[in-house]
């Protein structure tokens, strides 16, 4: 039915669109992920300014009309972050959040908390840019992989929950698995099972540290449980 609605905000994405306008992807914390056009944003007097970029958190007037596409027709900036735009490699770990939570969150999927956790995620890459590494990364991966229901089993084997000999990961069975039942899973070590167990349970800002060896195979996991269990593919994270 068309009408006008207001909501919060992040813009994953923008692009341009005709000689002046432009199409978000935007994700709200009510409606999910959206599409919508912003008519004449491109033109030097317009009204939105540069406010419809990426990475942008805003109150939005959208007006739903019958097309697929949302009408832009108000904005108002929340928080434009514009500390993580300074240095290369916040505005990658922010792009990468984005794209992961458009990637695994298809149009009207809502999620309050996955919502909540992009706001917090680009606030501490903004306030915190020492914090755009590889660690963090995945701990915002795997936190959105808990949000999605697709968390990996940890505290037991995946596939008969034995408790001792943890020693493969098996994104087939979405967990850790003993040795009995190893037999499609790849190694690993104990620093990776205890870098995800606490990443999944701290916050953000207190992403625990862990080798380079551990961390690629917490990746694995995380990218094997995506890929068996929401049929998506991440792009990989960066390493720094």
């Amino acid at each position: 039915m068309a009408g006008t609605l207001k909501t919060e905000a992040i813009v994953l994405r923008s692009l341009r669109y005709s000689e002046a306008d432009r199409i978000l992807h935007v994700y709200t914390p009510s409606l999910g992920r959206l599409g919508a056009i912003a008519k004449g944003v491109r033109k030097s007097n317009s009204r939105f300014g540069g406010r419809l970029e990426p990475f942008f958190r805003l109150h939005l007037v959208l007006y739903e009309g019958r097309g697929e596409l949302f009408t832009v027709t108000g904005a108002e900036t929340i928080s434009g972050y514009p500390r993580l735009r300074e240095h290369a490699a916040t505005l990658d770990s922010a792009a990468r959040a984005c794209d992961a939570v458009s990637r695994l969150f298809e149009a009207g999927d809502a999620n309050p908390a996955v919502y909540n956790l992009l706001t917090s995620q680009l606030a501490l890459l903004d306030s915190t840019p020492e914090m755009a590494t590889h660690a963090n990364q995945l701990a915002f991966r795997l936190k959105l992989l808990l949000a999605s229901g697709h968390a990996p089993h940890l505290a037991a084997c995946a596939s008969c929950g034995e408790h001792e000999g943890l020693t493969g990961y098996s994104g087939a069975a979405g967990g850790v698995v003993c040795s009995s039942c190893e037999a499609s899973s790849f190694s690993f070590d104990q620093e990776a099972h205890a870098f995800l167990t606490q990443a999944l349970a701290l916050p953000l800002a207190q992403t625990p540290q862990a080798s380079q060896r551990a961390l690629s195979q917490a990746e694995r996991a995380i990218s094997e449980t995506l890929e068996h269990h929401a049929q998506v593919r991440w792009r990989p994270a960066v390493i720094r």
